[in-house]
């Protein structure tokens, strides 16, 4: 059995699937795909929120053992990671049912990225 549209190429594919969708015919559409699709779009919205957050509390662990890393600088990184969470949640508030779990899937991570951080410039390295 041959390749799909699908298979050979995902960016026809896409295109093909909206302008089916735009001339209203459902019947041709590549429905297991396209939702696929959807949902991998959906969670990539959720990954770059706990992305976001693994920052973020990384961040917030170094402040507190960074004292002198205090700067203007510090805690601008820290504001413009709460700044994009607060963007990403606005434009997608269904993300805000997913915010506790986020968060608890985001802190091993974060403290492990920031334990390695920490350690690093120490030995006199860039964080």
């Amino acid at each position: 059995m041959g390749e799909t549209l699908y298979e050979q190429d995902f960016y026809s594919w896409a295109f093909n699937q909206a302008n089916l969708l735009r001339e209203g015919k459902f019947e041709q559409l590549d429905l297991s795909h396209l939702v696929e699709e959807l949902e991998d779009l959906g969670n990539r919205h959720y990954d770059q929120l706990e992305s976001r957050f693994i920052q973020l509390n990384a961040d917030l662990l170094k402040s507190q053992v960074q004292d002198w890393k205090q700067t203007n600088s510090w805690r601008g990184t820290i504001r413009g990671q709460r700044t994009a969470i607060a963007k990403l949640l606005r434009r997608n508030p269904g993300l805000e049912s997913r915010l506790d779990e986020a968060m608890r899937e985001s802190w091993p991570e974060a403290k492990d990225l920031a334990i390695v951080q920490y350690l690093r410039q120490k030995k006199g390295g860039l964080t």
